[in-house]
């Protein structure tokens, strides 16, 4: 007789909660992305490096207010978990955080994150990275999280290193961006890990 495994995080664990808003040490907050946020999440687009490593596209208004719209409803289907990096008391994002390719089931998810010029040298991410690990792993019950990254973004290998992702390995050939195809990193952090 096969035993079925039960899910590490039960169904509508997430989806029964409002999306939490955290506060960060670098003074920045992680809250949801609003409808106010579009221009925001449209100009990003323009961002050299966010196009580069992360590859948005090209968003315009009503696209960006249809991708934050999905999010929010991603966030109810329990598929993804997508902050804003922000100034405090409903300031203008700098930057973007989020969780996806969940596997609520299984106990997985992935990071995703960027950040502009105005969110960068301050330590935002590896504050929110760390934030949204223990959020992930202590509340939610997630059992391991990864960051992937080009092996040539060293910025993305220095957040996922400092916020306590280990390196596991090199994926050949992984990812294609602009100039060609990218072998990637692979970090991880699994509960119980320092």
């Amino acid at each position: 007789m096969i035993v079925p495994i039960p899910a590490v995080v039960p169904s509508g664990r997430m989806s029964q909660s409002d999306q939490p808003v955290f506060v960060l040490a670098s003074g920045l907050e992680l809250r949801p992305w609003s409808p106010d946020d579009a221009k925001v999440l449209a100009d990003s687009c323009q961002d050299p490096d966010v196009q580069h490593w992360n590859r948005p596209g090209h968003l315009s208004l009503d696209d960006a207010r249809d991708r934050i719209a999905r999010w929010e409803k991603r966030w109810r289907t329990e598929e993804a978990a997508i902050w804003a990096i922000a100034e405090p008391g409903g300031g203008s994002p700098v930057g973007l955080i989020g969780l996806a390719d969940f596997d609520l089931a299984g106990g997985g998810a992935e990071f995703l994150y960027w950040l502009l010029p105005a969110g960068r040298g301050r330590g935002a991410m590896v504050d929110a990275v760390v934030r949204v690990s223990r959020w992930a792993l202590d509340d939610l019950g997630l059992h391991r999280l990864r960051i992937t990254h080009s092996v040539a973004n060293a910025a993305s290998c220095r957040v996922a290193t400092k916020a306590g992702f280990a390196l596991e390995g090199t994926m050949r050939s992984a990812l294609l961006h602009s100039d060609g195809w990218h072998d990637e990193h692979l970090h991880a952090r699994v509960q119980g890990d320092a």
